[in-house]
């Protein structure tokens, strides 16, 4: 087996592994689960800070 079959192989097998994570990233997020966390965190940003605790006054 030469360098260039291997090199191939490879290329073929990282390339068929990354579509598959890439579709199961994609499963996990269009999942109608997942749909309350998602909203939930996309509503984070705009949501006030709590006041800050001040530590002189304990």
């Amino acid at each position: 087996m030469t360098y260039e079959q291997v090199a191939s192989i490879s290329q073929v097998a990282a390339l068929l592994f990354f579509i598959a994570l890439f579709v199961g990233v994609l499963v996990y997020a269009f999942w109608p689960g997942n749909k309350k966390r998602f909203e939930e965190a996309a509503k984070l940003p705009l949501e006030q800070d709590p006041e800050p605790k001040n530590e002189k006054d304990d």
